[in-house]
């Protein structure tokens, strides 16, 4: 017989799974997950990570061992783990899903690619999102897009053929890796089986109020879908998501078509919902058709702008939520406890480090994915650079973080909460607490200063000297020109969400 190994990545699920599928199809199967140094070490990942991973390795394992498999679990480099294990059972088959990941992973991924070359080992990487590898041309990207999260689910395999005389390993905590504890409280709990029940609560309960609610951090927690951190790790699939988004749509219309009462909120929340499930691959696919965009920018025009005025203490104050402005201090505290923040919050976090502080995006996104527990390296790195107003065909936005409170927040309940030294600060100074007169400050117990810090910047100022260094590049023949061809690289052909 020979020996099928479907090698876990961000794929942590029974469901869906069509390695584990076609390996438990061909022969004995080993399932094999690898803790690997140079993955846990990057400055990427985060004890949080770890924990959620193996939330989710847990429920996978048990739900093999109903069908008489088992995850083995493994420390070491890649491929020397499989070296190993072929030394001693001659590995034929090795079935993985394709990863769009850091540059550690495509590294990693390159010398697997050899050794299974040298040693005759057929590695079968399958598609599990809607990323085309070796993508010629955007056109038509949308329409393949969908044919793919069309494509029927696979169910998981009926029974598993073990592996005799195979030591099966064991978990590691973040201690037996040499990492610090997890700090992240209050993050969400790992695991296929959440996923699914999230997906649902979403569709049938949350997502009525989503359109509405995902804007602003007070309602956001609840009313986004907060399947990122299942996607990204792949404890739900995305074309389970979208066909079980897609049923839902027109179990409504049926519903309504039949005269029952259906909230119109329904439809209009589901259908951006659905939009941004396309967004999601298109953001993967650009660092996926050009990998360097995880360190450099994406237009070229625009390289030495900020990278000789790095400011360490401007970094370290966005980095601990002490820079004065409320909101952006309140998120990033938010993300310390959770590992989660709603994306139009995200975007004022890198728009304010990048335009307010004139930090460089790459420190910044580094910081961030740590505390990123739906950390994708796609989505990330190019949502940084569009943020940033690096990539030449986006909009240059700058969040104002006066506005948003006003805007989002106006009776500051997010921002109370996670900047414990605002709680008392009357709701017409919660956007701008230094405006506080003295006898107020007093009167609060919150004195500028002492309890809580001045603005790291003025706003006003910032604004406009961001705004003038900007534009001045971006009316140069250079960026228009590179502007061209990112857009050829990367533009959307059908705009996300529509």
């Amino acid at each position: 017989m020979s020996l099928q190994v479907v090698w876990l990545k961000r794929d942590l699920r029974i469901r869906d799974h069509a390695p584990l599928c076609e390996a438990a199809a061909r022969g004995p199967c080993l399932v094999l997950y690898v803790y690997e140094p140079e993955v846990f070490q990057a400055p990427e990942f985060d004890p949080s990570h770890l924990v959620f991973i193996n939330e989710c390795l847990a429920e996978l394992d048990h739900r093999l061992r109903e069908r008489a498999g088992r995850v083995t679990f493994r420390v070491g480099r890649m491929p020397d783990v499989l070296e190993e294990l072929h030394r001693a059972h001659r590995i034929a088959d090795l079935w993985s899903h394709e990863e769009t990941g850091t540059a550690v992973t495509y590294a990693r991924d390159r010398r697997v690619a050899a050794w299974a070359q040298e040693r005759g080992v057929r590695w079968h990487e399958i598609p599990q999102n809607g990323v085309i590898r070796r993508l010629r041309s955007r056109d038509g990207w949308s329409r393949r897009w969908l044919e793919r999260m069309n494509r029927p689910v696979v169910a998981p395999p009926e029974a598993l053929r073990p592996v005799a005389g195979v030591d099966p390993g064991r978990p590691q905590s973040p201690a037996d890796l040499c990492l610090p504890p997890s700090e992240k409280r209050e993050a969400q709990r790992g695991g296929e089986s959440v996923a699914h029940e999230v997906l649902y609560s979403f569709l049938h309960e949350r997502g009525v109020s989503y359109r509405d609610a995902l804007s602003s951090p007070v309602t956001a927690a609840e009313g986004c879908s907060r399947l990122s951190s299942y996607l990204a790790w792949g404890a739900i699939s995305l074309r389970q998501v979208h066909q079980a988004t897609e049923a839902r749509r027109a179990a409504l219309r049926q519903a309504r078509a039949a005269g029952r009462a259906v909230d119109a909120r329904w439809a209009r929340s589901l259908s951006a919902f659905s939009g941004r499930l396309r967004w999601h691959c298109h953001f993967i696919q650009k660092l996926e058709d050009e990998p360097r965009i995880e360190f450099e920018n994406m237009s070229r025009a625009y390289d030495g702008l900020r990278e000789n005025e790095f400011d360490p203490n401007r970094f370290a104050a966005w980095c601990t939520g002490q820079t004065g402005y409320p909101l952006v201090d309140a998120c990033m505290r938010c993300l310390h406890r959770t590992g989660w923040i709603n994306f139009r919050m995200r975007a004022m976090l890198a728009s304010f480090a990048a335009y307010h502080l004139w930090l460089h995006w790459r420190p910044t996104a580094v910081f961030l994915a740590r505390h990123f527990l739906d950390f994708e390296p796609g989505i990330h790195f190019a949502q940084f650079q569009m943020q940033s107003g690096v990539t030449g065909i986006n909009t240059v936005r700058i969040y104002s973080p006066i506005k948003q409170v006003r805007d989002q927040d106006p009776r500051g309940a997010f921002i109370r909460r996670y900047v414990p030294e605002l709680r008392d600060v009357p709701d017409e100074y919660v956007a701008e607490p230094h405006k506080m007169p003295l006898a107020v400050q007093h009167a609060c117990g919150c004195g500028i200063g002492r309890d809580y810090p001045p603005p790291i910047v003025d706003h006003a100022a910032a604004y406009q000297e961001a705004r003038r260094r900007m534009y001045a590049i971006r009316r140069t023949a250079d960026a228009r020109t590179e502007a061209q061809r990112v857009y050829r690289k990367h533009g959307s052909r059908q705009r996300p969400g529509r």
